[in-house]
């Protein structure tokens, strides 16, 4: 399929279903594609080297022609994150609210793309045209300023993307959720709702950030020495919060981390944050009593360059915690993170610093619906199909059941590739197309499932193995082969002698015409090295071998 008719509506997924992060989602209509959302997400113990992993773009950078444009809803990094690294690929305009534009245009500044990428800023609960889609802009509320839900409007009827969303009677931090608009587009008639799964196990509702302000400001007073709390950078609420928290407890907050000074900065550019306590900078800090700080820190989900991370390996360049100090975690861990948080909590923890995390205090609400939630928004809606995304498949598949029991006639499974017919009905899958990933390696973008990633995760997990052959021009050896090993345990050196008798014994079975043959000889070298380790210890080393003739 190459262009989507003019008689039918397309949904596709190329990121953030069947998953958490990296959501790319597309809607094909009347020759025209879509997009909404470039996002990315993190990398963990299985991808070495790696911090950002994206969406591979490759099936709509094919057709990057009939693509009209890239809506944002929201300023997260799994929403735009990925912008700056592919944007290149697909040279689309791209259209968002004044937060997210602000937090993007940085990020594009970085890239040095900002006087390339034709940014639009939007207006919240603004109507516009990317034709052929008819597009509203609906004021959500969620974990950071101007977050958005889309009314996609076509001639065969209106989408709502509800983007990352809960309901929060008080946000602290930006408009409520626009409750009439929704009502609105129920009565108007949805076709279809594309809706956010993260917490459909959850029961009840989310909570509100007023209840988290009230209950740090009382953790923080509580406290004798230094405090330390780490957040999202991305929650502004939130870390207006603890910095109202220590005002109120006589500390002195400090921003601690790049990425959370740039988000305070974005939003004060939007208008957010105008009264925001004044801040001690980081290399002061160090300067203040103990009962007189506060650090607010970048770095709750582990990530080892973060300020929270420095802090508790000791590494960082201004700021010490010791024995009786506080650390709190106002956040959820994100699954797959739990090892790299767990580490540093145990780093903390070994020296004598208290950890408080959100199952020992409330003192975090999720950013995302909870049943309740859902159930109250599909009832407002009252779409004919439902669309789980944002979520693993056991969460889709959850979401999907709490779909039907809220009467909707239709729901779709669809993964990321799952390339949905949505109109003329009912609801079908019509294909599926190559949803892949990609990483930013250092300066550049590749493949995850590379020839470069697997030889570093295979020495990741197996270690390699170097081995040298000295043959004279009819492959006898000129001298005795060298073994290496790298990551492989060989206290004695039985395992290199091991491996350079197989070598002598590959050597002296080859027929004259297979020593004059150097791939042949590199290919026998390399499984008699690999045979030998793994006879010793059960691995199979990454092996290279180097042929010298004289």
């Amino acid at each position: 399929m190459t262009v989507p008719a003019a008689d039918e509506l397309l949904f596709l997924a190329l990121g953030g279903a069947g998953e958490i992060g990296m959501n790319l989602n597309l809607y094909g209509h009347a020759g025209k594609w879509l997009m909404v959302d470039l996002g990315i997400a993190f990398g963990d113990d299985t991808t070495p080297g790696i911090e950002v992993v994206m969406p591979d773009p490759a099936f709509i950078e094919e057709r990057r022609d009939s693509l009209v444009g890239i809506v944002l809803t929201h300023a997260h990094e799994d929403h735009l994150g990925a912008v700056a690294d592919l944007w290149p690929r697909l040279r689309a305009p791209v259209y968002a609210t004044p937060f997210a534009a602000s937090v993007l245009r940085r990020k594009l500044k970085e890239a040095g793309l900002v006087d390339d990428v034709p940014v639009t800023e939007i207006a919240l609960g603004a109507k516009f045209t990317v034709a052929p889609f008819e597009l509203e802009m609906i004021t959500m509320t969620h974990s950071i300023p101007e977050p958005n839900a889309l009314a996609i409007r076509t001639g065969l009827g209106t989408v709502f993307h509800t983007g990352d969303w809960k309901i929060d009677p008080e946000p602290l931090l930006g408009e409520t959720m626009d409750e009439a608009t929704l009502k609105r587009i129920g009565e108007e008639g949805a076709l279809a709702m594309v809706c956010d799964s993260t917490n459909v196990f959850v029961e009840g509702e989310a909570g509100s950030e007023s209840m988290v302000r009230a209950n740090l400001e009382k953790l923080v007073k509580a406290r004798k020495h230094r405090v330390a709390v780490t957040c999202f950078a991305s929650n502004l609420a939130r870390i207006e919060s603890i910095a109202k928290a220590a005002v109120a407890a006589g500390r002195h907050p400090v921003l601690a981390g790049r990425a959370m000074q740039r988000m305070v900065e974005a939003a004060q550019e939007c208008g957010y944050l105008l009264d925001f306590p004044e801040c001690v900078p980081e290399r002061d800090a160090g300067y203040l009593p103990r009962a007189k700080v506060l650090y607010i820190c970048t770095g709750s989900q582990g990530e080892p360059r973060a300020s929270m991370a420095k802090i508790a390996s000791g590494e960082h360049r201004d700021i010490v915690l010791e024995a009786g100090d506080t650390a709190v975690f106002s956040s959820r861990v994100i699954p797959g993170n739990e090892r790299s948080v767990g580490r540093m909590q145990n780093e903390l923890l070994a020296r004598g610093i208290e950890v408080i995390t959100d199952q020992d205090a409330d003192i975090h609400v999720s950013g995302h619906p909870a049943r309740d939630e859902l159930v109250r928004v599909y009832q407002w809606v009252r779409p004919k199909i439902a669309v789980p995304v944002h979520g693993e498949v056991r969460h889709m598949v959850e979401h999907a059941a709490l779909a039907k029991a809220c009467q909707v006639s239709e729901t779709v499974l669809a993964p990321n590739g799952t390339l949905v017919r949505l109109a003329p009905g009912p609801a079908t899958i019509v294909d599926n197309v190559h949803a892949g990933r990609l990483a930013r390696d250092g300066d550049v973008v590749v493949p995850l499932d590379g020839e470069a990633l697997r030889e570093r995760r295979k020495l990741l997990w197996n270690g390699s193995a170097s081995a040298t052959l000295v043959l004279d021009s009819h492959g006898r050896p000129a001298a005795p082969p060298k073994v290496s090993l790298r990551g492989i345990a060989d206290t004695e050196g039985d395992l290199v002698q091991a491996a350079v008798s197989a070598l002598d014994e590959m050597l002296a079975d080859l027929s004259a015409a297979e020593r004059r043959d150097d791939d042949r000889i590199e290919e026998a070298a390399r499984q008699a090295v690999r045979r030998v380790v793994r006879a010793h210890l059960g691995k199979k080393p990454l092996t290279d071998v180097h042929i010298v003739r004289i």
